[in-house]
């Protein structure tokens, strides 16, 4: 298993601050991860919801793969994270070209016939 801490100024009544600890546990199986290379994100007034799709050429059917639900205020978080995330990876890396996808058609698989 795999641990990972977080540290986090808390403060006290007399104003001196205490550093409290969280115990993040990664499970060998999450570690792996999963491919996705299609998300859909869909939203009602009290939460986010984003399925993590991986879709293959030649195959008709995909499956949800994962699914994240998360409140509008954690949804909000994790996009300003994100963008952190990608702009420190940017000026490090260079830009990430973001080249135009053709739009999934409906019927994505094979269309050729024998």
């Amino acid at each position: 298993m795999l641990f990972l801490y977080l540290f986090i100024m808390a403060n006290e009544n007399d104003n001196q601050k205490k550093q409290g600890q969280i115990n993040i546990e990664l499970d060998e199986k999450v570690a792996d991860g999963i491919y996705s290379n299609l998300a859909i994100i869909n939203h009602s007034v009290s939460e986010f919801v984003v399925d993590f799709v991986s879709i293959m050429p030649g195959i008709p059917k995909s499956k949800v793969k994962s699914r994240i639900i998360l409140t509008p205020q954690h949804a909000k978080r994790f996009l300003k994270a994100l963008g952190d995330n990608v702009a420190r990876f940017e000026n490090a890396h260079g830009e990430i070209k973001d080249y135009e996808q053709p739009p999934i058609p409906l019927n994505f698989g094979p269309t050729g016939q024998a």
